[in-house]
């Protein structure tokens, strides 16, 4: 079943993204569209890129994954059209694709590059254009030019010593668990088996990975490795984000942008 995937920062207060599936609608009749998220903090790249890479997967190999964020990052925007892993992804050439997938992609190809007078409408009509095609007669058909696309920006990183990292918060889920950017490999790097301590403001602390949210009591901080291999926050049957001040670096007066983790 062909199928086109949409990841944007447009959020749902408006009619942007009632607008941009109408559009993919007209242009490839019939192909099931689904929504990765909308909600993705505005030129929070980071947070998009950890979206994408934690849905992509799930999908049957051929999926058409969109992106539609911070797309006017430059002043000519370029669409680029990726191929990883019998996926393809269509984004801007900001960065995105290699902070989420790295840069390793059997082909990359430039579709469209946006121009005075053109809007963002002509955008995705390019989109809808271009994945109808390679839907139905596939990536060769479409005589596209290849073309290198942007490395991955120099996002935050965890902050690595040779007793501590300090890392991000990237994402707090609906249920309040908080991800950071800080990789397990990374982790197991630093920590080289020995113990480690997490302090929170409220003299909160944790000292051990879990496996599972429920081998922590009720109400008591907790950490582990996700499906992803990021760590990630948690307070068994409450949130981390609420109850520990946790949320995404780079919003506007947080009370945490970094937890430090100290080995010992």
């Amino acid at each position: 079943m062909s199928c086109i995937t949409l990841l944007s920062d447009f959020g749902l207060q408006d009619a942007a993204v009632a607008s941009a599936r109408g559009i993919l609608m007209q242009l490839a009749p019939g192909v099931t569209i689904v929504d990765i998220s909308h909600l993705a903090e505005p030129f929070h790249m980071q947070q998009a890129a950890y979206l994408l890479r934690s849905a992509y997967r799930h999908f049957a190999p051929g999926t058409v994954h969109v992106v539609l964020f911070d797309i006017f990052s430059d002043r000519q925007p370029r669409l680029l059209l990726c191929e990883k892993e019998g996926y393809f992804f269509m984004a801007p050439d900001n960065g995105i694709l290699a902070l989420a997938l790295g840069d390793r992609f059997e082909r990359v190809w430039c579709c469209y590059d946006l121009q005075p007078p053109d809007v963002f409408r002509d955008w995705l009509h390019a989109v809808g254009r271009t994945a109808q095609r390679l839907l139905t007669q596939g990536a060769d058909a479409l005589g596209l030019e290849p073309c290198t696309m942007k490395v991955a920006p120099r996002h935050w990183q965890p902050i690595v010593q040779a007793d501590s990292i300090e890392c991000h918060v990237i994402y707090v889920d609906r249920f309040g668990n908080v991800v950071t950017n800080l990789t397990q490999e990374l982790f197991r790097q630093t920590a080289r088996d020995r113990g480690f301590r997490i302090q929170f403001m409220r003299d909160e602390e944790i000292t051990t990975l879990s496996s599972h949210y429920f081998l922590a009591p009720e109400g008591a901080p907790l950490c582990r490795f996700n499906a992803e291999g990021y760590l990630e926050i948690s307070i068994n049957r409450g949130s981390a984000g609420t109850l520990l001040g946790l949320k995404p670096a780079g919003e506007q007066q947080v009370m945490y942008n970094t937890i430090k983790i100290y080995f010992e």
